[in-house]
């Protein structure tokens, strides 16, 4: 495939109009599992970067003035769009970022649900009239859009993870430049744009530049012009963008939504068989390459030796391979890099003391699924984020112990707890220090109109629903004086 909706892959849309990037550098892009050859993409310059954010600020205003109504119906026929374009969007998923079948078509959902939802969002913009103190005064609070939003999406969900913040953005009256992992510039950047683009949003509104993070990574959060970085990614680059949208240059807002190490906790009275079939599902679910997959297992005593035994026979029965077949679950970690940590990881295990439970085979950059066991809270499978088909368990002495296992990381974006008591699993949840909790169901979470985010070092800010408007439009205190 050369081509998406009509645009050829090594484009991006900068500036209104669909070229290559002006840098003197270009990048393969590679299928993760053959290393067959997607696009040879012309990397984008810091002066594309500057284009980008200089024609999205001259063309913000006439989209935020323009009805409601309208920008709803562009959002409505975006949402459409991906529907129509599933199959492509789809293939293009498979081939670039090693996403399952069912994992892409997933994705394409998610990406239209927050589209829709979004729709709804320019007759939700609420301002308020408050009463004042001053004699003859009225005070009127408006919400306005930020002005332009650069977003950074990562490889792991990338067209979702994009649209996540593209959709909710120029929904509110926003323009977007959007900055793509380099493993994922097309799912990531152009798919996005091009299908906002075809949908009715105005040329300059929607943008995407493709570039490396050492040519052009500090200019797109620096850079004067826009007023909100939206970031999902690792921790440690969440921070760098952190403090380059305050120190580097005029202050702006950040949303970061970051890494995670997600516990999922069996309780003594859970139901074992449940728990461990959803355990495997979240562990391995895209290889486990997601922020919210299951990170940990942490069990009661009292059911650890039965929930091994059905875990372990669970994820032994998980197909890995070519992410192109439709039976296969676990496909390819997404580049050499990522690999050899996870394989590090692995190593790392056993020489601290892990117990191998189930061992999966390692064949180019697919590693089918490994299970420790008897893994305590020193060893590295307990304390970093793994994103690779990895999971340790961990045996807690009781409740109180299991919670303070799960609240170990220094992480708090997702947990999930299993227990038939829902009303006691419901206290149990609000001691565990995750900004989303979810008793018997995954840890992996996303609905549209429910919020979404962490704590700890797993970020800041919100996403979804009435949240995501606060986090893209700012309150504007007018005051008048009548009299």
């Amino acid at each position: 495939m050369s081509t998406f909706s009509g645009i050829e892959l090594e484009q991006q849309l900068i500036a209104g109009t669909w070229r290559t990037g002006s840098s003197q550098r270009s990048t393969t892009d590679l299928n993760p599992y053959d290393d067959s050859v997607i696009a040879e993409i012309p990397l984008a310059s810091a002066a594309d970067v500057d284009e980008a954010y200089v024609a999205a600020q001259q063309a913000q205003p006439a989209w935020a003035a323009l009805a409601p109504a309208k920008r709803s119906a562009i959002m409505y026929r975006a949402a459409e769009l991906l529907e129509e374009k599933r199959e492509e969007i789809v293939e293009l998923l498979i081939a670039e970022s090693g996403s399952t079948r069912s994992k892409a078509n997933l994705e394409v959902s998610l990406a239209a649900g927050i589209t829709r939802e979004a729709a709804s969002f320019p007759a939700r913009m609420h301002g308020r009239i408050s009463p004042s103190n001053t004699p003859g005064k009225e005070n009127r609070v408006y919400r306005v859009a930020k002005g332009v939003v650069g977003v950074i999406s990562p490889w792991n969900f990338p067209l979702h993870l994009s649209i996540r913040s593209v959709a909710p953005a120029l929904a509110l009256g926003n323009a977007v430049v959007i900055k793509a992992a380099s493993d994922t510039p097309i799912t990531g950047g152009l798919i996005p744009a091009r299908i906002f683009e075809e949908a009715g949003v105005p040329a300059a509104v929607i943008g995407n530049v493709t570039g490396a993070g050492s040519e052009i990574g500090d200019d797109f959060v620096t850079h004067a012009v826009p007023k909100l970085i939206s970031f999902t990614g690792s921790t440690p680059v969440g921070r760098r963008v952190g403090e380059l949208a305050i120190n580097g240059g005029p202050m702006k807002n950040v949303s970061l939504e970051l890494g995670g190490n997600a516990p999922l906790v069996v309780l003594a009275d859970a139901d074992v068989e449940k728990a461990a079939h959803d355990a495997a599902v979240g562990s391995f679910l895209h290889q486990g390459q997601i922020c919210m997959a299951v990170n940990r297992v942490i069990v009661d005593a009292a059911v650890y030796d039965e929930f091994v035994e059905k875990f372990v026979a669970a994820a032994k029965n998980i197909p890995a391979g070519d992410p192109s077949d439709d039976k296969v679950v676990v496909g390819p970690i997404i580049n050499d890099s990522q690999l050899e940590s996870v394989k590090s990881k692995i190593a790392r295990a056993k020489e601290e003391g892990a117990t191998v439970a189930l061992e999966g085979d390692i064949t180019g950059r697919v590693i089918s699924p490994h299970v420790f066991t008897d893994v305590t809270r020193d060893m590295e499978l307990a304390r970093d984020e793994i994103f690779g088909p990895i999971i340790g368990v961990m045996k807690a002495d009781d409740e109180a112990h299991a919670i303070e296992l799960a609240n170990d990381p220094e992480f708090g974006l997702s947990a999930a707890i299993y227990s038939t008591d829902i009303d006691h699993a419901s206290q149990v949840a609000l001691q565990i220090e995750s900004g989303m909790v979810h008793i018997n169901d995954l840890t992996v979470n996303d609905e549209p109109h429910v919020m979404f985010g962490g704590m700890k070092n797993s970020g800041l800010g919100r996403f979804n629903g009435d949240w995501a408007i606060e986090e893209f439009t700012d309150d504007r205190w007018i005051g008048i004086k009548r009299s």
